[in-house]
């Protein structure tokens, strides 16, 4: 999962953005609320989730948030505000904000907002994903095949789930990046090769499990 943080307070954006980090979400942030504006407008697909702040330079949330909705642009979007009075919640909302957070608030109820609208934007999908003999649980952050768990890293599983949500179609090398690496991640790094490679590794070890394929020139394929 991929997530955009429009927030002005560059120390409390840097905080955010950590924690996710730590949780295995790819993360960008932007300062100013014209940049997020264009980022959302112009690479809304790339994104599973935006934090927006209410009060921002250049374009305020309110506003921001009503002109990605009337673009039909139906990312999730989470807004933080200081402002904690009822009428504010509903203007918030109002615009097309699908969860509210006031300031401050623990990093843990933020992810815990984020894992839900993550599950509401992925509706279409099974609770457990499956894929031949290999099951894997995104709540409890486990992937099996058979009654043998197999131990990966967060980055693992977050590959492995998105493969999973694709089996037996090739999914591009830029594909992967866009939605698991953030904005500055260098395309010509070897560091996904190296993760999906270790992921293979570890599904090989297994009967009975699916087979990740190197598609040359092209990207990869999670075959069942």
């Amino acid at each position: 999962m991929r997530i955009l943080i429009i927030e002005d307070n560059k120390k409390l954006a840097d905080s955010i953005s950590r924690g996710l980090k730590q949780e295995g979400y790819a993360v960008d942030y932007l300062l100013n609320g014209l940049e997020g504006e264009k980022r959302m407008l112009v690479s809304h697909a790339d994104y599973d989730v935006l934090i927006l702040d209410l009060t921002l330079p250049g374009k305020g949330g309110i506003d921001i948030c009503s002109n990605i909705r009337a673009n039909g642009i139906m990312t999730p979007i989470i807004m933080l505000t200081a402002k904690d009075a009822v009428s504010d919640k509903i203007v918030g909302l109002d615009s097309g904000a699908d969860d509210y957070l006031i300031k401050p608030f623990s990093l843990e109820e933020l992810l815990s907002r984020v894992r839900a609208l993550g599950r509401r934007a992925r509706t279409t999908l099974l609770p457990n994903l499956q894929v031949g003999g290999l099951t894997l649980n995104p709540s409890k952050q486990e992937a099996c095949i058979g009654n043998k768990k197999i131990e990966l890293t967060l980055k693992e599983f977050r590959i492995l789930e998105f493969f999973m949500a694709y089996p037996d179609q090739v999914i591009a090398r830029q594909k992967i990046i866009d939605h698991l690496w953030d904005f500055n991640f260098n395309p010509f790094s070897r560091v996904m090769d190296v993760h999906i490679n270790n992921l293979r590794n570890k599904l090989s070890e297994h009967k009975n499990g699916p087979i990740l394929e190197t598609i040359r020139g092209v990207g990869y394929r999670l075959k069942a």
